[in-house]
């Protein structure tokens, strides 16, 4: 990352992604916490109130979650900060991968700190007994950043194995 614009785009991406999640939370919360759940589109997407001491798919380790989860938040967050580092001037597409995964860790991170409920999950999907695991702004921004990050990752390994190929050929 070494232009301006290109700072603006992670710093702005990654924080619109904390300040959407922090106030779409604290909505929930203020909501959400006498009515559950709230019908959107019938009983596929509803909204409904819900403390997630654990982490992705309610993957818990017992009593000192939070403290394992905020670790672990942290050191991923340290190892992102240097991929955002090492991208390559022009590289947007994986810079704003990075900045959704960066958002969305903050995002959840802020709500490790700031409570030993858990962190503040209110979408939930799916239809009758068959539901997808409630989530939050933060959840969606990790997991599309995640996929984006994996195709940029991808298509770099790609590129790099056709140009060791090509030298490979050349006589």
């Amino acid at each position: 990352m070494e232009s301006a614009a290109e700072r603006r785009l992670f710093w702005g991406t990654a924080g619109a992604v904390v300040v959407s999640d922090f106030i779409t939370k604290m909505l929930a919360e203020s909501l959400l916490a006498r009515r559950l759940p709230l019908a959107v589109i019938g009983d596929v997407v509803q909204l409904r109130l819900v403390y997630n001491q654990g982490a992705a798919f309610g993957l818990d380790v017992g009593e000192n979650s939070r403290w394992v989860f905020f670790g672990l938040a942290i050191v991923a967050l340290v190892v992102l900060g240097s991929m955002v580092r090492s991208t390559r001037a022009g590289d947007w597409f994986r810079l704003l991968a990075l900045a959704l995964v960066c958002g969305g860790a903050a995002g959840n991170l802020i709500d490790r700190i700031r409570s030993a409920q858990g962190v503040v999950d209110f979408v939930d999907i799916g239809v009758g007994g068959w539901r997808w695991p409630t989530f939050n702004v933060a959840d969606s921004a990790i997991t599309v950043g995640a996929i984006a990050l994996a195709i940029s990752l991808w298509q770099e390994g790609r590129a790099q194995q056709r140009t060791k190929e090509a030298q490979a050929a050349e006589p």
